[in-house]
């Protein structure tokens, strides 16, 4: 599904939020890769072949986008990530 978080674009899966755009600040966007509101105490590990995620917690990642031309270099990367996401944050 989709909704509106912090002012952007939000997905979720089964009504949990999964991936969220953050607009702020201004020089980058930032895709929010992470588990929903729900305090979770299960081991999570997420891998990421491509390198392209920043973790801020073994259940949260963030993937900055410099520009446009991020998007067209590693969209291959980015659609994989996010679908690999959405299944392993189940």
């Amino acid at each position: 599904g989709e909704r509106v978080k912090w002012n952007a674009p939000s997905f979720t899966d089964d009504g949990d939020d999964r991936v969220t755009l953050r607009l702020q600040p201004k020089d980058r966007v930032e895709i929010i890769f992470h588990r929903g509101a729900k305090r979770r105490t299960d081991a999570f590990e997420f891998v990421d072949p491509y390198g392209l995620i920043e973790w801020a917690a073994p259940d949260r990642g963030v993937v900055a986008v410099p520009d446009p031309a991020f998007i067209e270099q590693h969209r291959a990367a980015l659609t994989e990530l996010v679908a690999a996401w959405i299944v392993a944050a189940r």
